[in-house]
Formats: structure tokens, C-alpha cells, sequence
């Protein structure tokens, strides 16, 4: 495989763990991006309770969950494709909890060192090890967010009740 033609929007090719976390978490912001830009710019996205969601939402919104699968896709096969796997197993991404397996093994296998059928190891650009890193701090401090705050709430809700309970006594 000639590299100089390597486009990373192509499922050929290979991606190694950085690369693959770094256009992973540039596929986040740039679909956080564009959801707070919808948000705030485009009127149909301030719906109202009674009516539904309008349509030009569902369509923006339908547009952006195609293209982040799409492009979810193209980087599991060619991240698949540096430890010599098929393409095909990212198919693996639709089967519940097989899908977190797949992309834990993904973020912790070495690829091939050397050429393999799908070719030579890409060298990894550091802007893609930057929002790699960027990626590997933001996704566990998030998920301890999700849970911590709503743990957090709930705390703050019952110590309320309880001390409306004692004022009551």
C-alpha cells in the first residue's frame, strides 16, 4: 500500500491506537461543535413541549448520527486492519456488549509492527497523539461524572428531606 495516498477517510489502510483515538475524539468535538452551533442557530431546534420535535431537527440530527456511524465504522476497520483482522468484524460495533469488548481491544492491542495484508504501519501525526491523549483523559473523567453527579444529587436531595424531616419533629 502506498501511503503518501493513505486518506484517513478511507476504510483501506491501517490505524494505529493513537491514531485511532485521536480521529475518534476529533469525530466528538466535531459533533459537539456542530450540535451547540444547531442549538443556538438553527430555530427548529428550540422546540415546543406541546409540539414534538420539528422536522428540520430530526433531519439535522438524523444527518449527524449517519455520518459519526459511518465514520465510526471507517476508523474500527482500519484500526482492525493494523492487527491484521478483517474489516468485517466491525460489525461487531451493532452487537451489545460485544461492542465494548471489540473497542476495549481496540484501545489496548499492539498493532502489527511491520507490513501485513493491509500494509504498512501509518505513522501516527501529532495532532492525532494529542487528541488521543486528550481522549484517554476526557472519556474515563466523564464517565465518572456521569455517575458521581447524579449519586451526588441524589445525596443532596435526601439530606434535605431528612432535615425537613428533624425541623418537622
Amino acid at each position: 500500500m502506498n501511503n503518501v495516498n493513505d486518506s484517513s477517510l478511507s476504510a483501506a489502510g491501517r490505524f494505529g491506537r493513537m491514531s485511532y483515538l485521536g480521529w475518534n475524539s476529533l469525530l466528538l468535538i466535531t459533533v459537539m461543535i456542530i450540535g451547540i452551533l444547531c442549538a443556538i442557530l438553527l430555530p427548529g431546534f428550540k422546540p415546543d413541549i406541546d409540539q414534538g420535535m420539528p422536522l428540520s431537527m430530526l433531519l439535522t440530527i438524523g444527518i449527524i448520527y449517519f455520518a459519526m456511524l459511518y465514520l465510526t465504522f471507517i476508523f474500527t476497520i482500519r484500526r482492525l486492519h493494523d492487527r491484521n483482522h478483517t474489516g468485517w468484524l466491525s460489525l461487531l460495533l451493532l452487537v451489545p456488549i460485544a461492542n465494548i469488548c471489540l473497542a476495549l481491544y481496540l484501545i489496548f492491542a499492539k498493532g502489527d509492527a511491520h507490513e501485513n495484508q493491509y500494509g504498512w504501519p501509518r505513522p501516527t501525526q501529532t495532532w492525532e497523539k494529542i487528541l488521543g491523549w486528550i481522549y484517554i483523559l476526557i472519556i474515563p473523567l466523564g464517565i465518572l461524572a456521569g455517575i458521581s453527579v447524579p449519586a451526588y444529587q441524589d445525596y443532596v436531595q435526601r439530606a434535605k428531606q431528612a432535615q425537613i424531616e428533624m425541623q418537622q419533629q
